[in-house]
């Protein structure tokens, strides 16, 4: 099976830990071990991160629409330890695409650390370079899926140098960022997933946090959409398995934590590879206005795609999308000049901080602000923090009334006849 190991040096000294679970053979005590596959053979390099609790085959469309075929390559002679000496590439001559997918840290077959300080999307950056020199490739195309987007982000600012073009699909930028769309349908989905426990419960929340309404009640000849891709998922997870909680709380941990800062920010929008953010309007889960925000803040080397889906648009807008790094793909090629790639307006003098916000200074004396958009953005994010706290809330309830084992009452010594 192809693995690349993750040596220590290459996770900030990270004193990773083994799992619990002894039988899983992909742990050892020299390092971190991640679950990798390769696709079709070319010089032009695409490495994909997908986003929580998700695996590398939900890739699958956009490698479909890149290769022809998601059939992985059946060399895996760079299986086994990574010595940090790449392996040369024989293939830089010639047309082609070669894609590499892989379980993050805490999923599928990948190693599953039982700390949540070993979960951050700097550390997991890490075993995503590891796996570029592993495989011997000097520069990438990276592309990213909502905690891999977030991943793939600060992958860009670490290695800036690396990175030939960068896709962020239905990204935030980390921690309230994270929370859902403020609704009771959202309420519902997150203590739905929170109980979750059978990969038929969990199929059933997922359909509802991957996809828009609209697209599940299509029909597709005598069943809805939701109905086959209910069956499809259940059987995917039986057949991967529930994700553990090590690697959930781990995993939630990174998109907790994951902030870009002003410097990482202005790193990748100087390095001079183009970047498209990809999102749909519906999405429940990363909301758009946050990855409009993030577009405006690498402009002028960003494209803002918004198309009519939800949190999984690869899957719902596949052609789209495939279209869309395609095209990413061919504009980075010929080096397109970042203001003929961008679609976002200029952004003019006079206003202070994000554009979004709608606060605007009149430089010809006196102030003149336009405050409700703003208040409005202020109490959105309070509101935000008040779901969160709800759901910790909740969780915290479930686990404590979990605890409290009813207290089993033995015979009473005074009756004859032993009655409780």
């Amino acid at each position: 099976m192809p693995f690349c190991e993750v040596r220590k040096t290459h996770q900030d000294s990270v004193d990773t830990e083994l799992n619990l679970d002894q039988n899983n053979n992909n742990n050892n005590e020299n390092g971190t071990k991640i679950f990798y596959r390769t696709y079709g053979h070319g010089p032009t390099k695409v490495l994909l991160i997908i986003g929580l609790a998700g695996t590398h085959e939900s890739w699958g469309p956009q490698i479909k629409g890149m290769m022809g075929s998601d059939l992985p390559n059946e060399d895996e002679t760079r299986s086994g330890v990574c010595d940090w000496n790449p392996i040369p590439d024989d293939n830089e001559s010639g047309g082609g695409i070669e894609v590499c997918a892989f379980d993050n840290r805490g999923m599928g077959q990948s190693f599953v650390p039982i700390k949540k300080s070993h979960y951050t999307t700097k550390i997991m950056a890490n075993d995503a370079i590891a796996l570029m020199d592993h495989l011997g490739w000097k520069k990438a195309h990276v592309f990213g899926h909502s905690m891999g987007a977030m991943i793939a982000c600060k992958l860009a600012a670490m290695v800036p140098e690396r990175i030939l073009s960068l896709a962020l699909l239905n990204v935030t930028g980390g921690g309230f960022e994270c929370f859902p769309k403020l609704d009771l349908k959202t309420l519902s989905v997150a203590i739905r997933f929170l109980r979750a426990k059978s990969p038929e419960q969990r199929a059933a929340v997922d359909l509802d946090t991957h996809y828009s309404e609209e697209y599940l009640e299509e029909c597709i000849g005598p069943n809805t959409r939701r109905a086959i891709l209910y069956q499809e998922y259940v059987k995917g997870i039986s057949a991967t398995g529930m994700q553990s909680n090590y690697g959930f709380e781990g995993q939630l941990n990174a998109c907790w934590t994951h902030k870009m800062t002003r410097t990482e920010i202005e790193l990748i929008r100087s390095a001079g590879f183009l970047v498209s953010v990809i999102h749909g309007r519906h999405d429940i889960i990363a909301q758009i206005y946050y990855a409009r925000r993030l577009a405006e803040k690498l402009h002028p080397v960003a494209r803002m795609i918004e198309l009519h889906g939800g949190h999984l648009v690869s899957h719902e807008r596949t052609e789209e999308v495939n279209q869309a790094i395609l095209e990413l793909i061919k504009a980075s090629e010929v080096s397109i000049n970042p203001n003929e790639w961008t679609n976002l307006p200029k952004k003019k003098s006079g206003w202070i901080g994000p554009r979004v916000t709608l606060i605007r200074i009149n430089t010809e004396g006196g102030s003149n602000i336009s405050i409700v958009p703003y208040v409005l953005s202020r109490l959105n994010i309070f509101l935000l923090y008040l779901f969160g706290l709800i759901v910790l809330a909740f969780e915290y309830g479930r686990k404590l009334l979990k605890s409290l084992k009813p207290v089993k009452v033995g015979p009473s010594l005074a009756s004859d006849d032993g009655a409780y």
